[in-house]
């Protein structure tokens, strides 16, 4: 084998061994679990419930080397968790509301995030910059991420109005949902 093929080959394996590197790890979407705090407010709010949503993420993947996550939630798939003091009519009726009036999945059928910086802070701590695309419009967030063994995990919150949502107001708004939700996510890559 004449320097010149030895040398091409050499740097044939070489890209290739870099470019198994960089490549992401998927999300392991079965052990992971983004859960959404809905809150309540008004006059009356104590007529009013407070949910929990479950997001559950259809794809994503995510590097530690250099730092990025993405994933991709169907909106269509977010289910308001089981309360024992909601009436499964009342349940069914929350469900309904937030499918066709919050989230309009069948014209917003997909909520997405693209880390844009990440930034680490200790050994297990992580500053998470990223696009937030939610009701047709893609807006910066920021969180914190800790490593929780094998999870990456945090909470971050948001304003429903800042992406075009128009929190539900129930009897003239004196029960209404908060404009704010708190979201708490558990990110595990794949095995």
């Amino acid at each position: 084998m004449s320097k010149l093929a030895k040398n091409t080959l050499l740097l044939i394996v070489a890209s290739v061994s870099m470019l198994a590197v960089a490549v992401d790890k998927p999300i392991d979407v079965k052990r992971s679990t983004i859960r959404i705090h809905v809150g309540k407010a008004g006059a009356f709010s104590a007529a009013g419930h407070e949910h929990w949503v479950a997001a559950p993420i259809t794809s994503g993947s995510l590097d530690p080397s250099p730092p990025h996550i993405s994933f991709r939630v169907e909106s269509s798939k977010l289910q308001v968790e089981p309360d024992k003091d909601v009436s499964a009519e009342k349940q069914a009726e929350v469900q309904h509301t937030m499918q066709t009036q919050v989230l309009e999945s069948d014209k917003f059928p997909e909520i997405a995030f693209q880390s844009t910086a990440v930034q680490q802070m200790s050994p297990e701590t992580w500053d998470v910059t990223g696009n937030l695309t939610l009701h047709g419009q893609t807006h910066p967030v920021r969180t914190t991420v800790r490593k929780e063994q094998d999870a990456y995990v945090g909470r971050c919150q948001l304003k429903q109005t800042d992406f075009g949502i128009r929190p539900v107001r129930v009897a003239g708004g004196v029960v209404k949902v908060k404009d704010q939700l708190d979201i708490d996510f558990s990110v595990v890559p794949s095995e």
